[in-house]
């Protein structure tokens, strides 16, 4: 018996945690938003969330908007300018507008893995595909942004479309 209470505390720390997490995906700071999607990665790959997850995935979901939004349009400094960003950004890891997005895209196939094949895995697929065409399709996104979305899509699909699309 001693456990029990113990295990509902650390369950409830880990909630308060993932909470904030999410709240900080709105945070005006790039860096705090970032790290609260590193977190939240982390989170959603090491252990099962689904109950958690299913009250909070609306909101997670339009964070997740927000922060796949953010990186959008970067680009702009013509022809030469785009191929030494392309190239400056297969040599380093992403930062910044990049990485967000890139984040982004990852904790949502996460968190379509943790909806799974119901209807509510579907819901947040259906909401946010668009958007992940969008930055797919983006030449001027980061490439580390763009394969974190088209792996986000095409999981996300594989799970939780309800028809063939």
């Amino acid at each position: 018996g001693s456990e029990a209470p113990s295990e509902q505390g650390q369950e409830e720390e880990v909630q308060d945690r993932l909470k904030e997490h999410m709240d900080n995906l709105l945070d005006k700071s790039a860096k705090a938003r970032q790290a609260a999607l590193q977190s939240l990665r982390l989170a959603l790959s090491s252990k099962t969330l689904s109950e958690f997850l299913l009250e909070r995935r609306l909101t997670l979901t339009d964070s997740l908007e927000k922060c796949l939004k953010k990186g959008q349009g970067a680009g702009g400094q013509g022809a030469a300018g785009s191929v030494a960003r392309v190239l400056q950004r297969s040599l380093v890891l992403p930062t910044g507008k990049a990485e967000e997005q890139a984040l982004a895209g990852t904790v949502l196939t996460l968190l379509c893995l943790q909806m799974g094949s119901g209807p509510e895995g579907e819901e947040v697929f259906r909401s946010l595909k668009p958007l992940l065409i969008s930055v797919l399709t983006d030449s001027t996104a980061s490439p580390s942004a763009r394969q974190s979305c088209a792996t986000a899509l095409g999981m996300c699909c594989y799970i939780a479309a309800a028809d063939l699309e």
